[in-house]
């Protein structure tokens, strides 16, 4: 099977297309890639497909695309609650 697998960061993105055997997951995906080693903070990172979070053990289908998630920077409800306690300042 052809998978892409992509990880995107600020400013530029890594896309990697691996072929990995029928039957195949998520982790085999990743390893086939070598993108985790590379990652910055050695953390565990959140995956998908095709914009769906899934494990690391999900089956994949041929031309699906592996996404590894980084970490949020910030919290998405704290800064709606920043914004909208500006406007009603």
């Amino acid at each position: 099977m052809r998978i892409e697998v992509v990880y995107a960061l600020e400013h530029m993105q890594e896309r990697i297309s691996v072929v990995i055997p029928a039957g195949g997951t998520v982790q085999d995906a990743l390893a086939a890639s070598g993108l985790l080693p590379r990652l910055p903070g050695g953390q565990a990172y959140r995956v998908g497909v095709w914009g769906k979070v899934v494990t690391p053990h999900a089956r994949l289908e041929d031309q699906d695309r592996v996404e590894i998630y980084r970490p949020l920077s910030a919290d998405p409800k704290t800064i709606r609650r920043a914004r909208a306690a500006k406007r009603n300042i």
